[in-house]
């Protein structure tokens, strides 16, 4: 299975016509600070993924990686060897983030063996983006930890104190410790757009992926359409997975000062490993039978105003074990500042 998933997305990958050139772009030295919060309050429930949250920073364009001095110098022969497309603009992101998962009934202290364990996951990543204005390479590299040492565990007691509503009872069963890696890569290609200049302005932006590591490891495509006025040139909406979350915007383009769209969009993944269902990697713990095919429904809204962008996203997600009684909604909203 493992062997078809790789050879599938090196297939596709393929596919995806070539959109570099001989000709290099001009470069913005605009860096952009993104803040993500994720939480499923928004379809009124406190279940399965509830909460995630994330900081990203995403340099201003290079003609190459190493020409951020903000990186050690001892990095350089590392940074050169990235495998990404050399003909293209260049950006790097770093992140930090937190994920947290709990099973549907939080108010029982014993264990749940049939529903998803509680876990939480904090990690720090770096990307690199390789881009023209048609087409968008992602690497990222995630390395955090998953269970008690992540602190998901405080933070949602903490919050919930807060706001005065059930106390999560059950972290005595959450994941144990452990160190957690992740190595993603993501397309993302500008594939048809319009350029009428009013609200007639509409873009498909498909995207194609895979994923390596003791806490996810998956292959995934999907797509996003967007339509509306002012189409900023990007590479749309993003969720919360590896290489994908990033909206950066194309070769050569500038932000428009006012703009409104609306999008909806779809990722589906062929999933190999989960840890968040099946458990801790090195040592035994609570874990459910995992759906090996699973997929995200989006639809949205994003307003740009100047150098700042609020999007809105309403996210259904299909089962993801067997014993789950629904499908989960979330909702999802980033703020962007380009400065």
């Amino acid at each position: 299975m493992l062997k078809l998933l790789i050879y599938l997305v090196i297939f596709l990958f393929a596919a995806i016509p070539s959109v570099y050139s001989e000709e290099k772009p001009d470069l913005d030295d605009e860096q952009t600070f993104i803040i993500y919060w994720e939480n499923d309050i928004f379809a009124n429930t406190d279940r399965y993924y509830t909460n995630g949250a994330k900081l990203i920073w995403i340099s201003g364009d290079l003609g190459e990686f190493i020409e951020d001095k903000r990186l050690p110098a001892w990095s350089a022969g590392a940074i050169e060897s990235v495998p990404l497309p050399k003909k293209a603009v260049k950006n790097i992101a770093l992140s930090l983030g937190q994920k947290i998962f709990t099973p549907k009934d939080i108010e029982k202290e014993e264990l749940i063996e049939d529903d998803r364990p509680y876990a939480g996951y904090t990690y720090f990543g770096i990307g690199f983006h390789s881009k023209t204005r048609k087409r968008l390479d992602s690497l990222e590299l995630d390395i955090g930890i998953v269970g008690p040492e992540s602190y998901a565990r405080d933070i949602q007691e903490t919050v919930h104190e807060w706001i005065n509503t059930d106390e999560p009872k059950g972290w005595n069963n959450q994941l144990k410790n452990e160190p957690a890696l992740v190595v993603a890569y993501e397309i993302k290609y500008r594939l048809w757009e319009t350029d009428s200049g009013d609200w007639a302005e509409f873009d498909v932006i498909p995207h194609i992926g895979a994923a390596l590591g003791n806490v996810y490891t998956y292959a995934n495509a999907g797509a996003e359409i967007r339509w509306g006025y002012n189409l900023p040139l990007d590479f749309g909406t993003g969720l919360f997975r590896p290489a994908g979350d990033s909206s950066l915007a194309a070769a050569d383009a500038k932000s428009p000062p006012f703009g409104f769209h609306v999008f909806v969009g779809v990722d589906g993944r062929a999933v190999l490993q989960n840890i968040f269902l099946d458990g801790n990697t090195f040592t035994d713990s609570h874990e459910v039978d995992k759906k090996p095919f699973v997929a995200d429904i989006m639809a949205g809204a994003s307003l740009n105003i100047k150098n700042f962008r609020l999007t809105y996203t309403h996210v259904y997600c299909t089962k993801e074990f067997d014993d789950q009684d629904e499908a989960q909604i979330f909702g999802s909203i980033s703020l962007s500042y380009i400065f």
